[in-house]
């Protein structure tokens, strides 16, 4: 993508209504823009890496079995009065009603819908399991909307459901969405600790939270050193043995009951970006769903609920991952894998070389955004270190004249003087 038809509306001030460093970064490079208080418009390099997070969080659920469906945004109030939990969000769930005069909700969440799709298909245990599973959009009220797609109002979220025959499948199920959860994340340059935690509105007794460690975190996790020593590659662990190191956030630990010593227990703040739930039978038995069980007597199905934020994913990327000069991108979810940076546009051979480099790079699979405009050489280095593409490859007069480019590694800084066919060399096809 050249730049000069690209639109990417960059921001040299620091916005005076942004608390927190990735909702800073996202107005500034352009990734967002504020329509009311907790509602965004996704500018251009913000829905790259919003689908790009999308699509890790849906690859990685196919590959475990999960089935991709799509719900309304709009729900009849009816099945949450069915299911008991109509006035359980109070205020924070947006009721309307149509021209006909009938109620609906904007879905805050959708264990009612697919518990009501589930039973007017499924009749017998020898369908099970079943995990359904979307990406949508939801609407919360929020009473104090802040710190960008941290906190909005509206916001972006993978829900999956699934259903069982017996308790003992839903567990399973429970532990093996627990690994896949921690699969996504890693794929994305993320080191997550997932802690015990309440089951809140949702409900069911069994529930992790998933938080990216970050200064900025809402919420205090208490967690075994060893998470650290994982996190800096000093150990390696199956998921098994991760499983039973202890954390717990701060509404479950309990100081006097820790089975962590005092040296080996370490607290943090955390973002939370995903929480995996064992409901039970909490909705299917509410809302009246039975199916005809192995010995011909009909049985209620078990259920699991696993909630990931995506939108919000992008804040705790960000402030897992910045600078004083910007955002760095983990490589798996960088809007683009490279900028081009055109030092003197209009020159002939600094123009001949960069298109050569840009065909060349597309040619390997490789997604660039080329700086083709006629902006000042501090201008193009300020802006590319804002949006934080992992590489940076440098055309220059003097480097044009020898066939050399200069190749800098956002993340670590370094700085290398390479001909385009070395430069080129680094860069494996996809």
């Amino acid at each position: 993508m050249r730049l000069s038809q690209y639109f990417l509306p960059l921001i040299k001030e620091t916005p005076s209504e942004a608390q927190i460093a990735s909702h800073r970064l996202m107005l500034r490079a352009g990734m967002i823009r504020q329509q009311a208080a907790g509602i965004y418009t996704w500018l251009p390099l913000g829905l790259r890496v919003l689908q790009k997070v999308e699509h890790i969080v849906a690859d990685e659920l196919n590959k475990a079995g999960c089935v991709r469906v799509l719900m309304p945004t709009l729900q009849p109030t009816e099945l949450w009065k069915e299911s008991g939990r109509y006035d359980a969000l109070g205020k924070e769930m947006l009721r309307f009603k149509d021209r006909a005069d009938r109620e609906l909700l904007y879905s805050p969440t959708n264990e009612e819908m697919i518990v009501d799709v589930f039973r007017g298909y499924v009749k017998s245990y020898k369908s099970l399991p079943i995990s359904l599973y979307q990406i949508q959009w939801k609407f919360r009220d929020e009473v104090r909307p802040r710190f960008g797609v941290m906190r909005g109002r509206e916001f972006l979220m993978k829900d999956d459901y699934s259903f069982h025959a017996n308790v003992d499948d839903a567990v399973r199920e429970y532990w093996k969405m627990y690994d896949v959860y921690h699969a996504i994340f890693k794929r994305m340059g993320l080191q997550t600790v997932a802690v015990r935690a309440e089951t809140g509105a949702i409900g069911g007794d069994l529930s992790h939270e998933f938080h990216v460690l970050a200064e900025t975190g809402e919420s205090a996790v208490y967690y075994d050193k060893k998470f650290d020593d994982l996190r800096e590659g000093k150990i390696t662990m199956t998921g098994d043995e991760q499983r039973k190191l202890y954390a717990a956030a701060d509404e479950m630990h309990k100081p006097d009951a820790c089975p962590i010593a005092k040296e080996d227990l370490r607290e943090a703040r955390g973002i939370e970006v995903g929480q995996v739930f064992f409901l039970g039978n909490k909705y299917s038995k509410a809302m009246g769903v039975t199916i005809a069980g192995p010995d011909g007597q009909n049985i209620t199905p078990e259920m699991g609920c696993y909630g990931i934020g995506v939108s919000r994913l992008l804040g705790a990327i960000i402030e897992a991952g910045h600078d004083d000069n910007g955002i760095i991108w983990p490589a798996a979810v960088a809007p683009f894998d490279a900028g081009l940076i055109n030092l003197r546009s209009g020159d002939a051979k600094c123009d001949a070389l960069c298109d050569s480099i840009y065909a060349a790079l597309a040619q390997k699979g490789m997604d660039v955004l080329y700086d083709d405009t006629d902006e000042r050489a501090g201008g193009k280095f300020a802006g590319m270190d804002l949006i934080g593409l992992p590489w940076q490859i440098v055309v220059g007069p003097k480097g044009a004249e020898k066939n050399m480019v200069e190749l800098k590694n956002r993340k670590t800084g370094e700085k290398q003087e390479l001909s385009v066919e070395a430069m080129l060399a680094t860069f494996t096809k996809a």
